[in-house]
């Protein structure tokens, strides 16, 4: 049986047995007209007034969006957003791109992801996390540190959050509260976000919001500046719109997660021997920092001592920025870094990713497909493959047996699970 599975911005055929199985989110067709879809949304909100009753005309406006790393179509959600608000000045907006702890974009990355005309007469301000004098301090978590957000977005007199929501490793579901904390966050706040203890908690998986310690964090630091308006879309495989969602952030964001939960949801009978799965493809398999995210889908259905393999270009390397290559150097096993991370007296940015992806490791063993050097993921403590058809067969000739295969083709745009495991 021949798959397709997400690679970059095209994809990667894998030739696997005809009783594997393909492990996907349903179908979803992208709307006909996401321009009406969106504006609906804007003009009949959830939990709201409509967005252009709620702004008045001389309102510094803040749009808070997701980096590069994430799909959002902000090309499609900013200019109808500041359409919408056609009675407020141009000048008068601020676009705030949430990187978190990420990198800050380019200019010609920029207008990929706002188009020209936005860039050329908007104001966009990266946020700086570890900036003191860029940040405002709006309260102090029950979670045990100072909340700091960005001075552009804490000091406009109306703050509108954007972004996408699809399945997340540890916070449930992204977008929503999740733009605003830990997008535009303080170093110090984002740490404590992404601790050894809130990560490893089980509560912080795929798909729960309820009782989930990273969620709950998120929505207490929106509460202290509230964003006034939330804008989220839903996309499929192609990253096309499916639905759209706005209005409270809390509210319109509960009412995104179900529907896309409903659509990601996918039943297995057991777990396997090997999963292959996608990071989903460009933008974000563009390092191996995201790629974690595919690693941890796949680990909710791989057994215990089975085999994932990733399948993700890392264009962008480790990436080159943050600590997370760094981190690896400083124990010779798996469990050595999650030992070293658990110690209370060890903080590092990007100490997270690492988190999760040694947590996998100790788990399964965990091969990669893309454009890393080999000793680049050995020194991740990861296994190279250049060759996938030939990865499962020296597999199956190891463990002696044919081997039960999952296929992720969009990798954690799917949440697998078995069901007398859930």
């Amino acid at each position: 049986m021949k798959t397709h599975v997400l690679y970059g911005k095209s994809e990667v055929e894998v030739n696997v047995p005809d009783d594997s199985t393909v492990i996907e989110p349903q179908k979803i067709e992208a709307l006909d007209d996401y321009t009406s879809a969106i504006q609906n949304v804007l003009r009949q909100p959830t939990g709201s007034k409509p967005l252009k009753e709620l702004v008045n005309k001389d309102d510094i406006v803040s749009i808070v969006i997701s980096d590069i790393t994430r799909p959002t179509p902000n090309h499609i959600l900013v200019p109808l957003l500041i359409e919408e608000l056609n009675h407020v000045p141009r000048e008068n907006f601020v676009i705030i791109n949430g990187t978190g702890t990420h990198r800050d974009q380019t200019r010609d990355e920029l207008v990929q992801m706002l188009g020209e005309d936005i860039v050329n007469s908007v104001k966009i301000v990266h946020n700086h996390c570890d900036e003191k004098e860029s940040l405002v301090k709006v309260g102090h978590s029950k979670y045990g540190c100072d909340a700091y957000l960005n001075k552009d977005y804490v000091e406009s007199d109306f703050k509108i959050v954007t972004g996408f929501i699809e399945p997340h490793f540890f916070a449930g579901f992204s977008g929503g509260p999740k733009g605003i904390m830990p997008g535009i966050a303080g170093l110090e706040t984002i740490k404590t976000f992404h601790n050894a203890k809130m990560i490893g908690d089980p509560r912080s998986t795929w798909g729960n919001l309820e009782d989930n310690p990273v969620q709950d964090m998120a929505r207490e630091v929106n509460t202290m500046c509230k964003p006034d308006f939330m804008l989220n879309v839903a996309l499929n495989k192609d990253k096309a719109i499916t639905a759209a969602f706005g209005g409270d952030v809390f509210e319109a964001h509960k009412e995104g997660c179900a529907y896309v939960k409903e659509h990601a949801m996918f039943k297995c009978d057991d777990r396997f021997d090997v999963v292959i799965a996608s990071n989903s493809g460009y933008p974000l398999d563009q390092n191996l920092y995201q790629t974690v995210k595919g690693m941890s889908a796949a680990s909710k259905v791989v057994k215990e001592g089975g085999n994932i393999i990733m399948v993700s270009e890392c264009a962008d390397g480790f990436p080159d920025h943050g600590k997370f290559a760094e981190i690896f150097k400083m124990a010779d096993t798996p469990q050595g870094i999650l030992d070293l991370i658990h110690d209370p007296n060890f903080s590092e940015v990007d100490q997270w990713q690492v988190q999760k992806q040694a947590s996998i490791q100790t788990f399964a063993n965990v091969y990669v497909y893309s454009e890393l050097t080999d000793q680049q993921l050995k020194d991740s403590m990861l296994n190279p493959t250049s060759n996938i058809e030939q990865t499962i067969a020296d597999l199956e000739a190891q463990y002696g047996r044919k081997l039960s295969i999952g296929v992720m083709p969009q990798g954690p745009l799917t949440i697998p699970y078995v069901e007398d495991e859930a």
